[in-house]
């Protein structure tokens, strides 16, 4: 039962993991490597909404997608890591129970 509570708590973070691949790999390559920051905006939130949740990892994705314009320095940008990791992810990036990464 446990495992199944988790699973629902999770469902709506990869829901927005499997959209985000989805994005990655058909809208992404269209626009080319245009990005002024590494990890690109897409990359960065599909990051922080696998380490910090739906709500506050799509907040840091709109805060970069803000900072991303043509005026900007750019450079390295990673997402800020969570003292404590409560789950794991899976190779395609679903989050899943167990061990985080850390």
């Amino acid at each position: 039962m446990n495992g199944f509570i988790t699973a629902l708590v999770l469902a709506p973070r990869n829901a927005a993991v499997l959209l985000l691949r989805g994005y990655r790999a058909i809208i992404s390559p269209l626009y080319g490597d245009v990005c002024r920051y590494y990890p690109s905006c897409s990359a960065y939130t599909l990051q922080a909404i696998q380490e910090h949740g739906l709500v506050v990892g799509s907040a840091l994705g709109v805060r970069r997608i803000a900072r991303c314009h043509p005026w900007a320095e750019g450079g390295i940008d990673d997402v800020p890591a969570k003292k404590n990791h409560r789950y794991g992810v899976t190779p395609f990036g679903f989050v899943v129970a167990g061990r985080g990464k850390g």
